[in-house]
């Protein structure tokens, strides 16, 4: 048949494409059968659940601590707006019952760099809401034989734990990508998390701003929103790379409700910085930051980043994700090293195990950012807008 799954016992007489095209046509697009019980005689049958319309995904998500605000209907909702993704769930739980595991990806599609199969696209992290063996075993093989079928490029499980990493290593998983994930611990006192920050780095920047006059103000206006991408815009350009969709920030905002934080610092009334936190089930994520670099030495970002780290605290929060880091990049890792003596690793695995896959990824990026070196603020906005939905 042209997969090579082990592990796998299919009958000759009715192969696999006759079993999941029939089981297809017999359940509704929303939620049905991808591996069928004939497919082998001890594997329960793995489902497809749509997270957006699926009641029961919100109240699972609730049970599940590993689950983050990756896994949320707003996030899953914005993604689905912006770059009209497809988010999916595989589980092995029946239509009929609670759900008791989930692995979470989006679907996408484009025309430029293929069809393929994330969890979870633009997220910097999406655990498996599984038991990282039979479970996770079970929903993995489905995919594979989704994918031959689908024909996906490749899958891509974005996980921080080893345990997940070594099985999916095992099913033929390659790591792609390795990053570091820095969290502030929020349970201490406020006073004894600020004196745990780097002295010269954080605390004194933070005093140097409060001095200067910076002002600070939380809200999700389209005035707000225009100041927040005018800094992201700016920001990028400096890393030369594209800035998202303005659209992406707004969608963001508007299905995350509450559970999202913009935060402006103004100087003389002119935006300086700028974060947006998103908040869920007791952590809070520092996802976007951006600046006008002429303002650096006033300690804006410090500034906004402790603010943020205070309204954490006070709505609950116990812990303070700052955002992924590439290992390679050694000068944000010692900025978060200022913020927090915890991290962890976070691995990218993907399938199947192509050295080719990793080397596009790469060569993709070195590209654009030679381009974008090259380009105006107007143009680079115009590739973030053409590109964004293309490379999830």
């Amino acid at each position: 048949m042209g997969m090579d799954i082990t592990g796998l016992h299919i009958r000759p007489k009715q192969p696999m494409r006759n079993l999941l095209d029939e089981a297809l046509k017999q359940n509704s697009p929303a939620e049905h059968y991808v591996w069928p019980q004939d497919a082998g005689p001890l594997l329960p049958n793995v489902y497809e659940v749509d997270p957006l319309r699926d009641r029961r995904w919100p109240s699972f998500l609730q049970r599940r601590p590993q689950a983050s605000v990756f896994h949320s209907v707003g996030w899953l909702e914005a993604l689905h707006r912006t770059y009209g993704y497809e988010p999916i769930v595989f589980t092995t739980s029946p239509p009929t019952s609670d759900l008791q595991n989930g692995l979470l990806f989006c679907r996408v599609r484009s025309w430029a760099t293929g069809s393929r199969c994330v969890s979870l696209s633009f997220s910097d992290h999406c655990e498996p809401l599984c038991d990282p063996n039979r479970e996770f075993d079970i929903l993995i093989r489905g995919l594979q034989i989704a994918r031959a079928r689908q024909q996906w490029k490749y899958l891509e499980v974005r996980t921080v734990d080893q345990g997940f990493g070594d099985r999916a290593k095992a099913l033929g998983f390659k790591s792609s990508a390795k990053y570091l994930i820095h969290v502030i611990d929020l349970r201490p006192t406020a006073e004894v998390i600020f004196r745990r920050l780097h002295k010269d780095s954080v605390q004194r920047r933070v005093h140097r701003a409060e001095r200067a006059g910076i002002v600070e103000i939380r809200g999700k206006s389209q005035g707000h929103l225009k100041d927040f991408y005018r800094l992201m815009v700016r920001t990028r350009a400096r890393h030369d790379l594209p800035p998202q969709p303005c659209h992406w920030f707004r969608n963001l905002l508007d299905c995350l409700g509450d559970a999202a934080d913009l935060r402006l610092a103004y100087r003389d009334s002119i935006p300086v910085a700028g974060v947006l936190v998103l908040h869920f089930k007791g952590t809070s994520y520092y996802k976007y930051g951006c600046s006008d670099e002429r303002a650096h030495h006033l300690g804006v970002m410090p500034l906004l980043l402790w603010r943020a780290v205070l309204r954490a605290k006070f709505i609950g929060s116990t812990s303070f994700d700052l955002g992924r880091t590439d290992i390679d990049n050694h000068s944000l890792v010692v900025f978060k090293n200022h913020w927090t003596s915890l991290s962890q690793p976070l691995t990218y695995w993907t399938f199947p195990s192509d050295r080719s896959i990793t080397f596009m990824r790469d060569w993709k990026r070195t590209m654009v950012k030679r381009l974008c070196a090259l380009l105006p603020d107007r143009m680079l906005e115009a590739t973030g807008r053409l590109t964004y939905r293309h490379i999830g």
